[in-house]
């Protein structure tokens, strides 16, 4: 896809917790750039800042030093990324169809249009026939797939999203993967998300970034230069999924 400006810049980013007395350090001069409408994977160890990383560049912690800059063009507005984190959370109290337009109902957009924009991805996500279901009255994969059309409904520029998929079984995760490609390329939003995922990260993804064990640091950053879809049984996909298995398991503990 050709690139139509930067919507992100990391730059420099660091951040570390006190434990035990001393200062652990978590995140190590963190820098990278996502090109506005492009898709990048963070993929990394277990426990190597990835979720802290994604909490700095929302706005809901606060680097030791180092700047994110949420960025557009000149004639947008800075708005903030939309952040959907591991665990759902979609409000008890609302259908499905009222939780998947919340933010239109607070930035005061017309509800009518809001609906129908809505009603539009519930078929794209199979969830046409549960609009007014409760979310205690839905499955996990259907509350995530909510949790989804939300953040997609955001009218942000950027979507960060932390393992969106990852509580799922094979099935519903490999055909929500599907769902996910068709959405992104019609309603071309920048996506950064985060996934242990390697064959995701490649069916997904223009750009994966593959971070180190503690601290964390960016040590490859890949372009997958593959045709969309994508076909998971060609050789080129394989050796792609081998070559970051290799660099993730040579990359320390996990």
């Amino acid at each position: 896809m050709a690139s139509i400006g930067t919507a992100l810049q990391v730059k420099h980013v660091s951040r570390g917790f006190p434990v035990e007395g001393k200062r652990l350090a978590v995140l190590e001069d963190i820098s990278f750039t996502l090109e506005r409408g492009t898709w990048t994977t963070l993929l990394g160890p277990s426990g190597c800042g990835k979720t802290t990383l994604l909490r700095i560049i929302a706005g809901l912690d606060a680097p030791d030093s180092g700047t994110v800059q949420v960025l557009g063009r000149a004639e947008d507005r800075i708005r903030a990324p939309a952040y959907l984190p591991q665990t759902d959370t979609l409000l008890p109290w609302r259908t499905a169809l009222e939780n998947a337009v919340l933010a239109s109902e607070i930035a005061g957009e017309r509800m009518d249009a809001a609906r129908r924009e809505a009603m539009e991805l519930f078929e794209h996500f199979g969830l046409l026939g549960f609009e007014s279901l409760y979310p205690s009255q839905l499955s996990g994969g259907m509350r995530q797939r909510l949790s989804l059309i939300r953040a997609f409904l955001t009218r942000r520029e950027l979507l960060l999203l932390d393992e969106p998929l990852g509580a799922l079984d094979p099935l519903t995760r490999t055909v929500l993967q599907t769902w996910l490609v068709n959405v992104w390329q019609e309603l071309r939003k920048t996506v950064l998300l985060i996934t242990h995922d390697i064959e995701e990260a490649l069916v997904l993804s223009d750009c994966v970034l593959v971070s180190s064990a503690l601290p964390s640091r960016i040590e490859l950053e890949s372009q997958v230069l593959l045709p969309r879809p994508r076909d998971r049984s060609t050789p080129d996909f394989a050796r792609r999924k081998g070559a970051l298995l290799e660099r993730l398991l040579g990359g320390g503990q996990g």
